[in-house]
């Protein structure tokens, strides 16, 4: 982990301003996420909540799934904000993530303030065939 770069902390704005779209009526708890592809465009998505739970599908993978029927298939970072103390993707976004973008730098809260680490390091065994 590191201190984000200033490109970094502009991604986690977008991805903090992002969560205001969210739908969590469950939870109560809203999630942003911006990704940044290759060219350098920014796509973002939100947390979409489900009554069954597991038909929910986190802001990370929202980004993602977006960006990826948008035709993209480079990326270089994506930013996650959900207000709270420490807010890094689930396990399974990291995986989803790693399928595009196994070198992507993640930026997330860790101890309440914006942190950047890359991909790998947070799913260090990841699923490949």
């Amino acid at each position: 982990m590191r201190d984000p770069t200033p490109d970094e902390l502009e991604l986690y704005a977008a991805a903090r301003a992002a969560a205001a779209g969210a739908y969590a009526p469950y939870s109560g708890f809203a999630v942003g996420a911006a990704m940044r592809t290759a060219s350098g465009e920014v796509i973002t998505g939100v947390n979409i909540e489900n009554a069954s739970y597991g038909l929910t599908c986190c802001a990370e993978r929202t980004a993602m799934f977006t960006a990826v029927a948008a035709g993209e298939r480079d990326f270089t970072a994506i930013a996650v904000h959900g207000d709270a103390s420490s807010v890094p993707p689930c396990g399974a976004c990291r995986q989803v993530l790693a399928e595009f973008a196994p070198e992507l730098v993640v930026v997330y809260r860790q101890d309440g303030a914006p942190v950047s680490a890359a991909l790998a390091e947070l799913l260090p065994a990841r699923f490949a065939l």
